[in-house]
Parts: C-alpha cells; structure tokens; sequence
C-alpha cells in the first residue's frame, strides 16, 4: 500500500548571522514532528533552508568589504551546520540564492504582472530595516516598530505593489471554512481581529534603494521584495515553476504543515496564501506558529547580551539534553523560557536521574541476577498489568499530542514511562526476590517488564532524542522497533551497558557556560624569532596565480581532503586541498582562489595534486581559504 504523503517545513532561517536557541528551537521541533510522522509510516518530506537576499545583507557584506553572496555563503553554511549538530534531518535545504528558485520566483512575479495583480507605484512611509517590513503612521509606537522596537526610517521610493484587497474577501471566507487552517487558534484570531478585518492595505513588493536581491526581468531598476522571494520557497523547493511545475511538487503540494514563529504568522496566513490564491494553487493545509523561547523573561537579542548559542549548549549538555529541554520547556501556546539554572535542572531531573538511572540500574540487575540474558516473562500480576496498561496508554495519548502539535505534552509523556517503571522498581523490590531461589520465575518476570517497559519508552523517544533512544536499543541488544508492548525476546544477551548522562554539578556547569558566552578576543601566535629571512629574489620563484575553481568533491577515505579541478586560463589542474572539514564543495565552486603553480607535484592519498591553495590557520587549527576578488582573470600572476 502506497505511504499516505506529509510535506513539512520550517520557515527558511534570515542568513544575517548566527541562529541563536530561540530559532534553532523551530528546526528541532520540525525535525520531531517529521520523525513521528515517518514512524506512524508516513512517507514524509522535510524542507527547511536559509533567506539570503535583502538590504540589511547588503549592508553588512558592505561593512564587511565583502561581495554580499559570499557572506551570505558563510552564514548559510553556519546554519546548516547547527541544524545538522541538532541532529536535525531535513530532506532539502534551499536557499533563496539558489538559481531554481531565482529563476521561478521572475516567472511568478512576472505572471501576477501580467494578470494585473500587481503595478508599478511608488512607495512612502516608516521602514524598519531589521525586520524588512514597512509600517504605516498609525502602526508605528513613538517612532520605532511596531514588531522589534528598534527606531525606524522614513522612507520614498518607486515600487511594485500586490493588490492584497483583491484576494483579502476570499481568504477571510476560506479561514472560515477551515477553523484548523491557522493554530493555535490564538495566532488566527490576533490574524483576523488586527489585520484582515480592519482591512488590508496592497503590499510593497519591490525594491529599488538596494541591488542584493532578485532582479525583475522586466523593469532592471528594481529587485524582487522578500514576500514574493522569501514565501515562495515553500513551492520553489518542491518543483514550482510558472513554465511547468515538476512530478515532485504534483506529489508535495500543498503542504501538510509550515512551522513557523508567532513573529512573521501574518506573513504566512495573509500574504502567503493571497500570493498562492492569485497564482490559481491550493493553499497548506495549515500554519503552525509556535511562541517564542524567551532567555528568563526576555526576548533574545543580542544588544541584551541574552544570547545563548545551540552548539555551545550541546558542549555542555549534549545534542539531545538541548532538544530535550527546548522540546519540554515550550507550551503549545505560551512563551517557553531557558535559564542556565533550568537547563542544568532538567538535564538532571529528567536525563541522569529519571531515564538514566532507570536504564542503568535495570541492566545491572539483569547482568547481576541472569548474567545478562533477558529472562522469560512467566506471569502477569495487577502490578505488572498496570505497568503494562500504562505504557500502552502512554504510547496512545503521545500519538494524540503529536498530532496535534502539543509536543512540550508529548516529550512529557514519553518520560512519564520512565517514570512509572521506576515507581515498578519499587513496587516490586527486585532485590529482595533475589535473596530466595524460590522467587526466581517471579523475579524474571519483574526484569523482563523493565526490559521492555524501557524498550517501549525508548521507542517512544526517538522522535525527540534519536540518539539517546538508539542507546538505549543497543543497550538492549534489541533490534525490534514495534511500538507494541511485548515484543523483547527472552533468551537473548543485552548489550554492554554504559552511563546515557551523567548528572551534572550545578556550581561547575554555570561556570562553563559563562566562559562559554564571554566575549571571545581570537588569539594570534606571535611568530618565532628564529623564522628565516628571504629576500624579493627567493620570493620571486613562488609563482601564484588566480584559478577559478571549477569542480570540489571528497576525496574517497580522506576525511580532511577535497579534490578540485580548478580553471589557471591557460590550463585546466587538479589541486588536493585538506580543507574539506570548513568548506563544503558547493561552497567553492565558482570561487577565485590563489593557486601555488610551480609547486612540485605529489599524491596525497593517491591523488595527484599539482599546485597548493593559499589558505591561513587560526591559533586554533580554523582553516580559512584566501579568496580573490571575483573580477580577477584565471591565471593572471599575483604579486
């Protein structure tokens, strides 16, 4: 039977610097809904990515002396790199700078030209640059936005807008019709009461004050704004395209659900879906818009100095003591919030001492009681029928909460498994039937349903911590992933048992996290007194030279090499680099790179390299590529 389909998406991350918690919380809880939908057997599709075009880029490349495209390259594969840390795995990742996706979102605004959706106007009013959103007067609070609080700039420009009262009818009737479109119902209310009702004005969506984005194919003064670039992502990724639209987005479309923060919700059930109505597509299914996480009672930003990184944490409390504390700590509807005295509190309460100590002390038993066999459930008592009733019902309100998106409940739940087969320990006082040869049967049948009670609960588990449920499985030597009560085999060995988290001193842990968040000056060696000195003739031999890098691939069994073909003007060479832990190979293709070409050539891991890229090595071992200006020509010679 063909998989029931499940389109899923966060909204793509802005590629203006580092994710901080607060929004790497979206691509965690995305990435445990796809999880619980691919093990209900759901053939699930997960896309997320990064919106990379916009005045705000551009200004912070400028400052930076940088081309906008490769800070943005930097910051995407930031982001990437902590929602792969998370343990995150999404199916696609797009970005804006994409070319698929540049050349589609031209076809989609060319065809809501075309048909008189939008025209050509000029614009004048309050703009905030941060949030890249325009205000009216009566919007604007004491000269600063409405959404960031930070001051905003008046601003007059020509500009594309989109006739958004046209559709504004159509889609209050449809929020009507289908109450479960927008949730929690608290974020379609705010949608309804605030903007459709009062009425909506038509949208500014095109720019002419800033290059950084996509250009309109017809009118070359102006760029595509972020609602049409940004929002079209959701069918750009999947195959849309104006000129013909692909098999994969025939069978994905319309999403099943976007996740996205309570901060950009009108983007998304009014602008989103008028956009999707004028192009003639069906509208997702639904919009989800979580609260936010807030550090103690603030919202996160960096000018309050509350910032906390999710890679940093993971160093402190492991990838799955974040997801879980971040999954636990945000309600279906209200703000969540993280303090370093909480992380460490729950990581204890509900990692080390609840789930830990269970698993821990279980195997110890079965190692010390029946040398480490699974023994045979012979019997089952009221004690153990409650056990067992409980699971079941855990595993049936869980599915409940999962599918409606209470998943702070949900985690909740799977660690009231843990909870109640530790209060079984009690109940039934394992090492006292031990002491009599007499009660052996019944002590078997006591180990087997903590064996399985923790083989259930980590079953459970691994939408929300993957890797501490496979643990917890080869553990157990168990390679049975039913979620029925039951189904450990008796008879066979358990694996080795080892320690999931150990509890964490609260005094020294606060103290690393400080150290962790402390400004960080970067240290530079000085160089030794007893380098040699050469003189302009020595130096003169060196021969350099731009060479634009053509292909980048891994190099098989080199964890630390990548392998490029790169273009000297004159000749085509292949250069091995051990580069590939900070750069991606679709990172450098296109890149102008200093080449050394009169290098003697060699083999590194059986691969010929003839030439050596210039590159700079941090006190830390951080590698960093020397790249040229983009206008330099392959094989000019540099001095």
């Amino acid at each position: 039977m063909e998989k029931e389909k499940f389109y899923i998406t966060t909204a793509i991350a802005y590629a203006s610097r580092k994710p901080h918690i607060g929004n790497t919380y979206e691509i965690i809880l995305t990435d445990a809904i796809a999880r619980y939908k691919k093990m209900r057997g759901y053939d699930v599709y997960f896309m997320t990515g990064t919106d990379e075009h916009g005045q705000k880029i551009e200004n912070i490349a400028k400052e930076e002396g940088i081309a906008p495209k490769e800070y943005v390259d930097r910051v995407a594969g930031t982001i990437r790199g902590i929602w792969d840390c998370m343990s995150c795995k999404y199916d696609k990742f797009i970005r804006t700078t994409d070319d698929y996706h540049e050349k589609a979102v031209q076809h989609i605004f060319k065809k809501l030209y075309d048909q008189g959706d939008i025209y050509k106007s000029e614009y004048e009013g309050w703009y905030c640059e941060p949030c890249e959103s325009f205000f009216t007067e009566t919007q604007v609070v004491d000269g600063k936005c409405p959404d960031c609080g930070r001051p905003v700039q008046r601003m007059h420009e020509e500009a594309y807008f989109f006739k958004m009262s046209k559709y504004a009818d159509r889609l209050m009737q449809y929020i009507e019709d289908h109450p479960g479109f927008i949730e929690p119902d608290q974020r379609r209310k705010e949608m309804v009461n605030n903007f459709l009702k009062p009425g909506l004005q038509d949208l500014c969506v095109s720019r002419t004050s800033f290059k950084w984005g996509v250009p309109v194919t017809f009118d070359d003064k102006h760029v595509i704004y972020v609602w049409i670039d940004a929002l079209s992502n959701y069918i750009t990724g999947v195959g849309y395209d104006t000129e013909g639209t692909s098999d994969l987005y025939k069978k994905e479309w319309p999403a099943d659900v976007h996740i996205i923060g309570k901060d950009i919700a009108r983007f998304h059930v009014i602008y989103w879906p008028i956009i999707l109505m004028a192009l003639g597509e069906p509208l997702p299914k639904k919009v989800f818009c979580h609260p936010w996480l807030l550090s103690g009672v603030d919202k996160m930003s960096k000018s309050r100095g509350n910032v906390m990184y999710a890679d940093d944490l993971a160093s402190v409390f492991t990838v799955d003591g974040v997801r879980n504390y971040v999954l636990a700590e945000m309600p279906y509807q209200q703000d969540g919030s993280i303090t370093p005295e909480n992380l460490v509190a729950r990581y204890n309460s509900d990692l080390a001492n609840n789930l830990g100590n269970l698993v821990n002390r279980t195997l110890a038993m079965t190692g010390k009681y029946f040398g480490g066999i699974v023994p045979d459930c012979t019997e089952e008592n009221d004690v153990d029928r409650d056990l067992r009733e409980f699971c079941e019902g855990a595993w049936e309100k869980m599915k409940e909460q999962m599918d409606t998106f209470h998943v702070a409940d949900a985690i909740d739940t799977v660690f009231s498994v843990f909870r109640r087969a530790n209060k079984y320990i009690d109940e039934t006082a394992p090492w006292v039937l031990a002491k009599d040869e007499a009660n052996k049967a019944r002590l078997g049948t006591v180990m087997y349903r903590l064996l399985e009670s923790i083989r259930f609960g980590a079953l459970m588990l691994a939408p929300f911590l993957p890797e501490t449920s496979e643990n917890i499985l080869k553990q157990l030597n168990t390679e049975e992933t039913e979620v029925a009560y039951g189904r450990l085999v008796s008879g066979r060995p358990i694996g080795e048992a080892k320690v999931l988290f150990a509890r964490l001193d609260e005094k020294e842990t606060l103290e690393k996290l400080e150290a962790l968040s402390a400004p960080k000056k970067p240290v530079v060696p000085k160089p030794e007194d007893t380098e040699e000195e050469i003189g302009i003739e020595e130096f003169g031999k060196v021969e350099l030279r731009c060479a634009k890098v053509l292909t980048a691939e891994p190099v098989p069994k080199a964890k630390k090499l990548l392998k490029l073909t790169v273009d000297l003007g004159y000749e085509e060479r292949q250069v091995v680099s051990g580069i590939a832990k900070y750069y991606k190979p679709e990172d450098l293709i296109g890149k102008k790179i200093a080449l050394v070409c009169n290098l003697k050539p060699a083999k590194l891991c059986g691969v010929d390299s003839n030439g050596m890229i210039l590159a700079s090595s941090d006190a830390d071992g951080t590698i960093r590529v020397l790249f040229l200006d983009e206008a330099a020509e392959p094989g000019s010679r540099i001095h």
